[in-house]
C-alpha cells in the first residue's frame, strides 16, 4: 500500500488510519526507523510496556490519598 503524506516543520509524519489498520497498530508505541539507498522505512516495534497501559487503572483509582493528609498514608519505618 503507497500514500502520500506530508512532513511537518517539526519533522513529524502522520501514518494514516487505512496504513495503521493494515499494520495492525492501535494504540501509539515504537517505531524502528533506517533508511536505504533514498528510501526511508518505518518499523513499528512491540513493547511490552505499552501492552499494560490503563489495563490496572481501576485498582489504582479505588485507594484516593487525600493530599492534605498525605502523611498519614507513608511508613516512616523504613526511613
Amino acid at each position: 500500500m503507497t500514500q502520500t503524506i506530508s512532513i511537518t516543520n517539526k519533522w513529524q509524519v502522520h501514518i494514516p488510519v487505512n496504513i495503521r489498520r493494515d499494520l495492525g497498530i492501535n494504540r501509539p508505541g515504537l517505531a524502528q526507523i533506517s533508511t536505504d539507498k533514498g528510501v526511508i522505512t518505518i518499523k513499528p516495534i512491540e513493547n511490552n510496556v505499552f501492552k499494560f497501559a490503563g489495563r490496572y487503572n481501576k485498582e489504582y483509582r479505588k485507594s484516593k490519598v487525600n493530599i492534605d493528609k498525605i502523611r498519614e498514608h507513608i511508613d516512616y519505618e523504613d526511613l
